[in-house]
Order: C-alpha cells, then sequence, then structure tokens
C-alpha cells in the first residue's frame, strides 16, 4: 500500500459484489474516500463499506440505479456536494441477459441497455464536465471479453458491452483536451456470482478452465488491480485502450490444436 489516491474521491457503482465490490476495497486500501454504489443489494454494500472501515479505510454507501437518469443526477451531485469532488469513476455496474438472440425482447434489450450502455455514457457525462472543469479526472469502464469473443444466449450482453468499448475510444479523443482520461477494463473469465450463475455445474467450470491458458478463473482483485493501474500516475499517459485481464483467453485459437507436435 503506497497511498497513492490518498485525497481522492472514487466513485465505483455497482460495488456491492464482485469486481465493484474488490475494486471499492482496492482503492481504499491505497487511500482513496471511496463511494459505495449499489442499486438493491444493500447487505452487499454495507458488507463492502464494513470491509473498508475494517482496514482504515473511508467510504460511503449511497444507493442509486444507474440505469435511472434522475438517480445518476442526484447521485453526481450528492457525491459531490457532501462528499467531494470526483477524481476517479468506475463504470461496474452491469445488468444481464441470458436468452438467446430469438427469445430477446425489445424490454430485455432495453433493461440491458439502460445500465450497460445509457447509464453509462450519462453518469460518465456528468462527472466528466465537472471534472473536465478542474481539468483533471480519469474514467474507468468495465467491458468484458464478451465484446470481441462471443458465446451462445448473450446476445444483448455482447453488445451492449461492444458498444462499451467504443464509447472508451470516442470518449477518449473528446475528453483528452481537457486532461480526463478514459480507458477500460475488459475481464475474462473471473470467479464472480454472475459468472458462477450461468456456470453451476463443476465438471463444466473444471473443463472452461483447462481451456484457460492460466489454467483457472480470474480473482476479482486481479482485475482490480489492473483498474488501479489504469488510474495511477503510472498510466496517465494511457488513455483510450482496453485492457484485458483474461489469462491469454483472449488470444487462444478459436479451435484446440489436436495431439501431437504443435503445427509449423
Amino acid at each position: 500500500m503506497t497511498g497513492q489516491f490518498a485525497g481522492q474521491v472514487v466513485l465505483v457503482t455497482g460495488a456491492s459484489r464482485g469486481i465493484g465490490q474488490a475494486t471499492a476495497i482496492a482503492f481504499a486500501r491505497e487511500g482513496a474516500h471511496v463511494v459505495v454504489n449499489y442499486r438493491s443489494d444493500e447487505a452487499g454494500a454495507q458488507k463492502t463499506l464494513a470491509d473498508i472501515q475494517a482496514a482504515g479505510g473511508r467510504a460511503a454507501a449511497l444507493p442509486a440505479d444507474v440505469g435511472q437518469a434522475a438517480q445518476i443526477e442526484q447521485l453526481v451531485e450528492q457525491v459531490e456536494r457532501e462528499i467531494g469532488p470526483i477524481h476517479v469513476l468506475v463504470n461496474n455496474a452491469a445488468a444481464f441477459n441470458r436468452k438467446t438472440f430469438l427469445d430477446v425482447t425489445l424490454a430485455d434489450l432495453d433493461e440491458v441497455w439502460a445500465t450497460n450502455v445509457r447509464g453509462l455514457f450519462y453518469l460518465s457525462q456528468l462527472t466528466a464536465r465537472r471534472m473536465a472543469a478542474r481539468r483533471q479526472g480519469c474514467i474507468i469502464h468495465l467491458s468484458s471479453i464478451l465484446a470481441q469473443l462471443a458465446v451462445p444466449s448473450r446476445t444483448a450482453y455482447c453488445a451492449a458491452k461492444g458498444a462499451v468499448e467504443s464509447l472508451t475510444r470516442a470518449m477518449a479523443l473528446d475528453l483528452a483536451p481537457r486532461r480526463v482520461r478514459v480507458n477500460a477494463v475488459s475481464p475474462g473469465l473471473i470467479r464472480t456470482e454472475a459468472l458462477l450463475a450461468g456456470m453451476s455445474d463443476p465438471e463444466r467450470q473444471a473443463a472452461v478452465q483447462e481451456y484457460i491458458p492460466e489454467g483457472r478463473f480470474g480473482e476479482a482483485e486481479e482485475v482490480a488491480q489492473a483498474i488501479l493501474f489504469l488510474a495511477s500516475d503510472a498510466a496517465r499517459y494511457i488513455n483510450g485502450v482496453v485492457l484485458s485481464v483474461d489469462g491469454g483467453l483472449g488470444a487462444r485459437e478459436a479451435v484446440p490444436h489436436p495431439p501431437g507436435p504443435p503445427p509449423r
């Protein structure tokens, strides 16, 4: 721990569990005053808050559905009024959908889009306006390996995360002259409740992990460390990138080679 974020306010959306929770705790350990945002999992948010405070960190838990514009406005205003100017925004909150393309309704698509794209866009915009006025700030989006590599029954989610990666690059160009950096982290298969909910069979979990070059699922803390790096001064010349944290899965060939010598 270096205290590299001492004096900074960091807003992490969807911080009641998984990657968001690990990210909030990691920033607090480095001295940040963390805003733990959540939509409905108050118990999870309080667990994040308790872990931070037990370690001597500073944090506040604030509810808001980032799929709702009015709640986004209230969240940003409350943070800046009661805690201070936001130095780092981590857009981690996400909505999932596990229907096949033929079964996804427009209502399903709207629900995923409202949180993963529209809400991310608006929260980033409101926050970036304040950052731009101060000529200082960093925004980090959570993408997914599914923005580049598809699996069945994830159509709406894949589309939304693809949009997040395009937004990352476009926002970075518009905000660079205002000294606001925008990057994204693209996790692979990370051991979270969301992953395990869609892959409950232990045998399937084992088979999938064998296919990952690292031979295992990633941990939420490992993604959190990548986010901290992108928000730090060490990454001050990194802008508009999508950093993969996937154990090499995104570099894997589409079809495994048969047993025997590798092809020349």
